[in-house]
């Protein structure tokens, strides 16, 4: 990593990565780059929960984590089939597929008597990169609103007005025909566009701008990756891959925010080689805590200083050299 210092995150229960070609492969994880083999990461498990305060639904995402679904738990969300959530507006609808999400958004748009607004995607810098950006964004390279349009937000606001997964409505458009978005939480704003860049050495490679919004009434497993949401309505009777039933059920905050509309096997499994590894890193972050505990605070703070020395900037070290030449 040009000898930078990185930290990774992530989840290897989520989804797997999608080729090229749009096929899903269950194996092709990020820890068998060869990058990730050279880099002799040091591994920290991260345990606690911050989204699902609700212990016993903690405890149904946690066997399904874990490959050992209880015929008890099976029952458990049984008791959400077509219930729905309790002390909220309306809910978000997870899909496993695109044409059945497609289908929602548009019939409710539709729906709405009242002229369409269309935004587009703009782009700059590398082709390439741009349409890798324009693949990840949860923004749609077209989004069509009306007044009464459910969307969801896209992006985390610098300010904390909103975050990736808030849900809205939009009530108006301002004077510059900019969306009024009036959030669950009954807050009003106009919403402007973001971007999302690729940089390298502080210069941006590529980026792309959209209004940090997508329409809401239903979006795909997929893109609910990273969201939290606080109520949904979701469908895995057509789940076609290990991993996509945990991450749809893990988005909600508590059973009482979900309404099932069904499930099949596949949904409640994970992958196991996923699993193994898991329980790999969880040794190898035991290992690691054990090591650093055996430190002394001194030893600590000299491997500290070592390393702050080790990437101290070449013009730092340049200038020092100078002042000491000249003294």
């Amino acid at each position: 990593f040009g000898g930078m210092q990185i930290i990774l995150s992530g989840d290897f229960f989520q989804l797997p990565p999608i080729t090229r070609g749009g096929e899903l492969l269950e194996s092709e994880f990020a820890y068998k780059a060869e990058c990730w083999q050279d880099a002799k990461l040091t591994i920290c498990h991260l345990s606690e929960q911050h989204r699902q305060k609700d212990n016993i639904y903690l405890s149904i995402l946690n066997q399904i984590r874990q490959n050992k679904v209880t015929t008890k738990t099976v029952e458990l969300l049984k008791t959400r089939f077509n219930k729905d959530p309790e002390s909220v507006r309306e809910s978000t609808r997870l899909y496993t597929h695109n044409i059945d999400v497609d289908t929602v958004n548009k019939r409710h748009l539709d729906l709405i008597n009242s002229p369409t607004k269309d935004y587009h995607m703009t782009s700059k810098g590398s082709r390439g990169l741009a349409e890798v950006l324009k693949k990840s964004c949860l923004s749609p390279e077209k989004l069509e609103l009306k007044r009464g349009a459910r969307v969801m937000f896209t992006y985390n606001h610098v300010e904390g007005r909103y975050v990736n997964g808030t849900l809205g409505a939009v009530v108006d458009f301002n004077n510059f025909g900019d969306p009024v978005v009036e959030t669950n939480n009954g807050t009003r704003f106009s919403v402007t566009p973001q971007s999302w860049k690729i940089e390298e050495e502080g210069k941006t490679k590529a980026e792309i701008s959209q209004l940090p919004l997508r329409l809401a009434w239903a979006i795909t497993v997929h893109k609910s990756q990273g969201m939290s949401l606080d109520a949904m309505e979701v469908d895995l009777s057509k789940s076609f891959v290990r991993g996509m039933g945990y991450v749809a059920l893990s988005r909600v905050r508590s059973l009482d925010g979900m309404k099932l509309l069904g499930f099949n096997d596949m949904s409640l499994e994970v992958d196991g080689e996923v699993l193994e590894k898991d329980l790999e890193f969880q040794k190898q972050s035991e290992k690691a805590r054990q090591s650093l505990g055996d430190m002394s605070q001194e030893e600590i703070l000299e491997k500290q200083k070592e390393w702050m020395k080790k990437i101290e900037p070449e013009e730092k070290v340049k200038i020092r050299r100078k002042e000491k030449e000249i003294n």
